[in-house]
């Protein structure tokens, strides 16, 4: 595994890219060797986080966490990582999914204008076509609330999201 490890608002110690490339490294069974694992390390008053962010074909394994100590950051982002592998892993053994590589762009842009409503962040991505699980499972995988994705069934851009009691609700266009 390829590890990118970067600093906000503090310098990455040998001791911290040590204990990330030992603990993220446990995961390196699951991958490639050119397998790039991005991560970053901030500080924010007491709250110590690490964000973690591997691409796999069509899907981003990602988490956070935070504490106040940033050895347990990285523990605790070790095992959310492991877990959602076997989800993934389980996933993928179920449902053939298809291999293609979805590219994802990330766009900042600043539109101050002096207006009520402030867009301050833009991402851009390519859809790949995918069925409403497919995209649940994306949704999870990302820690997201929400999925936009094209439906693979009716061509049209569709939104997954979650609703209480664990459970999906689906948003399509009306015909």
């Amino acid at each position: 595994m390829k590890f990118i490890i970067t600093g906000k608002n503090m310098d990455v110690t040998g001791g911290l890219r040590a204990a990330v490339e030992e603990k993220i490294g446990k995961l390196e069974r699951y991958f490639t060797p050119d397998t790039e694992v991005r991560v970053t390390l901030s500080v924010e008053k007491d709250r110590q986080k690490i964000e973690v962010t591997i691409p796999v074909k069509g899907s981003i394994i990602r988490s956070e966490q935070v504490s106040n100590d940033m050895y347990v950051s990285i523990d605790l982002v070790e095992e959310i990582i492991e877990r959602q592998l076997k989800k993934y892993k389980t996933k993928i053994v179920d449902k053939a999914q298809g291999s293609g590589e979805l590219k994802r762009e990330y766009i900042e842009r600043d539109f101050s204008d002096g207006d009520d409503i402030e867009i301050v962040r833009t991402k851009r991505f390519g859809f790949k076509p995918m069925y409403p699980e497919d995209a649940c499972v994306q949704m999870e995988l990302l820690g997201h609330n929400f999925y936009v994705f094209r439906n693979a069934e009716t061509d049209e851009v569709n939104v997954v999201y979650k609703r209480k009691g664990n459970t999906y609700g689906l948003i399509e266009p009306e015909l």
